[in-house]
């Protein structure tokens, strides 16, 4: 899908959209780059052969409309050069999670490939995803913005920036004990055992991340996938602390309205889509708990097991997605025989904004990474927090502490990578039934949730409609973008 290199026009803006391989991080920045090509405006969007596979039919539709100008550069992955398998050119794909510093290298090595497309072609602007901070030195070298693509909360951002700034951690007894981070506009405490980086130690990544801070100080501004009505006074204490721009542009997710988008966003559903809206229709409404751990979850089998049997013993309906490799036992299996009808086993990709649309769904069972949340908070959907690695115990800690739409499975510490089968199962099944039949039951807490969770789901879908605060600050940005390509015209850039 190349396309004309010939200069365009001067009046229309030129964006570049850098994805990082890893479908929490891909997903939002392709829907992103799909609603600022409904604005007049020119984007490309720079990938890999085996992850364009995974948009492709999306981006076909787009263009077939007639409506908008997306083109796509395909860059080569070096994975023999890197030390990896062939065809793994997704975080998700890696057969073991001890090749991630490979996989970092091998995002590092696409650079010349990538300077060479934006001296041809001269965007106007980039937009990258932090974990490919290269992005930043071409930027520099052609004169031209980089905006950072944040798939987090502001919340989080503001955590991250705090405990890094004040290290309130210093002192603390133990990785347990909780303690109070400064700086922030409300009172928030968290643990050692919660924070990111102990979940990537023994991987080698610590020069990568390095490069990210780097990459910061390079950047124009950031947008990020999130709403400003829901955390108005953490998005005011980034644009504080960052000395940046910030545009909050979500929930992208919204973009995808056709039932086609939806169940083939991010990668091609496992499962029929009319199979699985079927099964739905039969379900009254509020009644089916929808259990995902996000793509790049490794449970140990014997966690599986116990997840299984609790939604067993829960007697609730369910939805439940298994990572392609994992729990392929016979414990499960024989699970899927008894719950048969009740409960609907999905191995692979789900089509996830199908399901938590749906008016059957009552609940989510999530691992707390942004898009799932953002997903479920503008569905209405009260969720169950189950975070792994990341930043997700912090989203966890804005879900259960700041907007009050969810209960805790119980969890204090995540999953170190790599060493998730001698974790074994942190979680057993009768803390899975109760905490999945408290959710989905009666009463008077639950009501008051699901009444609290309606009243937020509003304003963020709202947002994306004409005169909402997303929409408003997609038009500033691209003005933005606009203003500064004059000045460098002016200037005879």
């Amino acid at each position: 899908m190349a396309e004309n290199t010939a200069p365009h026009n001067q009046q229309q803006l030129h964006v570049f959209f850098f994805p990082f391989m890893s479908p929490g991080h891909q997903i939002p920045i392709l829907d992103m780059a799909r609603l600022v090509a409904t604005r007049g405006v020119k984007t490309t969007i720079v990938t890999t052969p085996c992850n364009f596979s995974r948009f492709q039919s999306i981006i076909d539709r787009d263009r077939q409309s007639g409506n908008v100008n997306i083109n796509v550069h395909i860059l080569k992955f070096p994975s023999d050069t890197a030390g990896l398998p062939q065809n793994c050119e997704n975080l998700d794909s890696l057969p073991s999670r001890l090749l991630s510093n490979s996989f970092s290298r091998a995002v590092m090595m696409l650079q010349p490939q990538g300077d060479d497309l934006v001296r041809q072609y001269r965007p106007d602007a980039i937009i990258s995803d932090l974990n490919i901070p290269w992005t930043a030195q071409v930027a520099k070298k052609y004169n031209i913005p980089r905006i950072v693509f944040h798939g987090t909360c502001c919340f989080s951002l503001c955590v991250t920036d705090s405990v890094s700034k004040y290290k309130p951690y210093e002192g603390v007894s133990n990785d347990w004990m909780p303690f109070l981070v400064p700086g922030l506009p409300n009172r928030v405490h968290i643990t050692m055992s919660q924070m990111p980086g102990r979940f990537f130690r023994n991987l080698g990544l610590q020069e990568f991340f390095i490069q990210f801070v780097e990459a910061e100080r390079n950047t124009y501004g950031v947008v990020a996938n999130s709403v400003y009505e829901i955390e108005p006074e953490y998005v005011e204490h980034y644009k504080k602390i960052s000395g940046k721009k910030i545009w909050t542009v979500g929930p992208v997710s919204l973009c995808n309205e056709k039932d086609e988008d939806m169940a083939e966003r991010g990668n091609k559903a496992s499962i029929d889509k009319d199979r699985c809206l079927a099964w739905l229709d039969s379900k009254e409404p509020n009644s089916v708990i929808y259990i995902s751990f996000g793509s790049l979850c490794a449970f140990a089998e014997s966690q599986l097991v116990e997840i299984g049997l609790g939604l067993e013993a829960s007697n609730c309906s369910f939805i439940w997605v298994i990572k392609d490799g994992f729990g392929d036992g016979l414990a499960i299996q024989d699970l899927e025989e008894r719950v048969k009808g009740r409960g609907l086993v999905i191995r692979g990709w789900a089509p996830q904004l199908l399901i938590l649309n749906h008016l059957a769904v009552g609940g989510f069972m999530t691992h707390c990474g942004w898009n799932s949340v953002l997903e479920a908070l503008s569905s209405g959907v009260p969720m169950i927090t189950w975070p792994l690695f990341a930043e997700q115990f912090y989203n966890a800690n804005f879900l259960l502490r700041q907007l009050k739409i969810g209960f805790g499975i119980g969890v204090d510490t995540g999953l170190k990578w790599g060493e998730e089968e001698q974790a074994g199962a942190l979680v057993k099944r009768n803390r899975v039934a109760a905490v999945v039949s408290r959710l989905m039951g009666g009463s008077e807490s639950v009501r008051e949730m699901r009444e609290r969770v309606n009243r937020i789901s509003k304003p963020a879908r709202l947002a994306m409609s004409e005169g909402g605060s997303s929409y408003g600050n997609f038009d500033l940005l691209i003005e933005d973008l606009l203003s500064l390509k004059k000045e460098r015209l002016a200037k005879g850039e």
